[in-house]
């Protein structure tokens, strides 16, 4: 049986990297910054690159809300995160919803980027 990932990557476009930079590290407290090595600017979320992982990159955002959803970890309970979110600019968009592998709230970034908050059961 095949063990890999069916999504590996996910790339999140942003009108301001360096705003779009200081609202994830607020929100997902990671420590991200801006890498110019490659053919377009980006940012790495928080990640060992050996698994499923993603970035934010300067480009043209979905209308408010109706691009796909990301869903991300979160480093401590999801209602922390939701108000460092609301904090940094983002917008809680749904109530909690429960799933058997744990929680998760729906929000956007303030670029109007769909983001799912996950708390995993633990």
């Amino acid at each position: 049986m095949d063990t890999q990932p069916i999504v590996v990557w996910a790339e999140i476009p942003v009108t301001n990297l360096d705003k779009a930079v200081a609202f994830y590290s607020e929100v997902f407290q990671w420590k991200m910054a801006i890498d110019e090595t490659g053919p377009t600017p980006m940012a790495n979320f928080s990640s060992d690159m050996t698994g499923v992982g993603g970035h934010l990159y300067a480009g043209k955002p979905a209308t408010n809300g109706n691009g796909p959803t990301v869903h991300i970890a979160t480093p401590d309970k999801l209602e922390t995160c939701a108000k460092r979110c609301e904090a940094a600019g983002g917008t809680m968009t749904g109530p909690v919803i429960e799933i058997p592998p744990g929680r998760f709230q729906y929000a956007t970034d303030p670029d109007g980027n769909s983001i799912g908050l996950f708390e995993p059961k633990g």
